[in-house]
């Protein structure tokens, strides 16, 4: 299918050669942009772009199978959304009841809610039920301008709940035009059954889990949540040295709630990111500097659980690569819309336009492996873009924070919503 979007009022994040590295510090606030031009999609990639008065209008619109009409409105990069917890089962409304009554995220997760609430609920649901409730969420998203996600296990905390979840992100991946990439995270919580025995759930997941998950092809990637009442830096290196050996690569939720020690450890193996990052100093700066490693903030479940923000502008100022990612989960941040993790990148992280939207494609894309093909305006890559309702400008996006803007989603070249 050839499909030509023309009059587009502004192109955003064109490049013409894909960057080979995130980018870091003050390339952040660059963003490339096109006026009053055109994009064209064969075979669902980006196959050329350019201003309307250099192109031949009539030729590109006699060999299009679809053209759209994009007067007054613009075309973005679809948003990479490198962290979530997308398959999950039911809801924890009531736990966002107690929070307002006061009671903290530890607290909740004492008394029995939390992980281990999510975790009951998703042993109780099979894995058809399981997918329906996921495509449910994919589709949100899509419709939200996001086109490719990772998503996590962790709510089942047994080899089979955990098997379940990855097949179901898989199908998310197979069944619906989402690029989607699946991380290995059975160290989310401590289970019930391991009360006061963590260092023998620890063996499991090396021992049993990650054989399995590595066995079926289930996982891109091995994550852990190291944190107080979790999980330590020394149960990480046993978790990544046995997720490495096969073929998994680190990820880490680090430094939520404390300085972990996660951000170092991530780095010392070779972490594609580390998330979170409320509690970065110079120490955390000082491991994340040179290293492959991306920060990846979470704003909404900062937010959602009325935390700190993370020092996004001392880490753009230290040169560091940044990106953004939803968090979507029943728990902590139950919102999967990127425009809105934008907003509060701008808002409670003093970021700028530029530097945000940057932080949801391009430097998502790397955070999750898919730079090569996805998360900027490049030809060659993959067609995952929407446009927008017309709107401004560009900064009228994370500004206009609840207002659907996205007009017409099109993933791998086809338009899907």
């Amino acid at each position: 299918m050839k499909l030509l979007i023309k009059n587009i009022k502004k192109l955003i994040n064109v490049r013409d050669e894909s960057p080979c590295r995130p980018l870091s510090g003050g390339e952040l606030g660059v963003l490339p942009t096109i006026d009053n031009c055109y994009l064209l999609i064969e075979e669902g990639l980006i196959s050329d772009y350019g201003t309307m008065g250099e192109c031949d209008l009539q030729s590109l619109e006699n060999m299009a199978d679809k053209v759209i009409d994009a007067e007054g409105k613009m075309v973005f990069p679809s948003y990479c959304d490198s962290h979530t917890h997308l398959v999950y089962a039911g809801s924890r409304e009531i736990e966002f009841m107690d929070k307002i009554r006061g009671l903290s995220y530890q607290e909740i997760a004492r008394r029995g809610g939390g992980i281990l609430n999510s975790v009951e609920l998703l042993h109780n649901t099979s894995e058809d039920a399981l997918y329906a409730q996921a495509k449910g969420r994919a589709e949100e998203i899509i419709a939200f301008g996001t086109g490719a996600v990772e998503i996590k296990s962790g709510y089942g905390l047994t080899l089979e709940d955990e098997i379940k979840m990855l097949r179901v992100a898989k199908r998310v991946d197979e069944q619906t035009p989402l690029t989607v990439k699946t991380t290995f995270l059975g160290a989310h919580a401590v289970p019930a059954r391991y009360a006061g025995r963590k260092d023998e759930y620890v063996d499991e997941i090396v021992r049993e889990m990650i054989p399995a998950v590595a066995a079926e092809g289930l996982a891109d990637y091995v994550d852990i949540f190291c944190e107080e009442g979790f999980f330590s830096v020394e149960d990480s290196e046993k978790i990544f040295e046995a997720g490495i050996k096969y073929g998994m690569r680190p990820k880490v939720h680090a430094n939520q709630m404390s300085f972990s020690g996660g951000v170092q450890v991530g780095v010392k193996y070779g972490a594609r990111s580390v998330d979170h990052l409320e509690f970065t100093g110079e120490a955390e700066f000082e491991a994340l500097k040179g290293s492959d490693t991306i920060p990846t903030l979470l704003p909404g479940a900062t937010f959602f659980l009325e935390m700190d923000f993370a020092p996004a502008r001392r880490m753009i100022e230290c040169g560091l690569p940044v990106a953004i990612a939803s968090n979507y989960n029943p728990g902590s941040c139950p919102c999967g819309d990127m425009k809105f993790m934008m907003a509060l990148g701008c808002l409670k992280m003093k970021m700028f336009p530029e530097e945000v939207i940057n932080a949801a494609t391009i430097n998502g894309a790397f955070a999750m492996d898919v730079n090569s093909s996805l998360g900027s305006i490049t030809r060659g890559k993959v067609a995952n873009v929407f446009v927008t309702k017309e709107v401004p400008s560009y900064e009228f996006l994370p500004y206009s924070f609840s207002t659907p803007l996205v007009d017409t989603v099109i993933l791998n070249g086809e338009i899907v919503g």
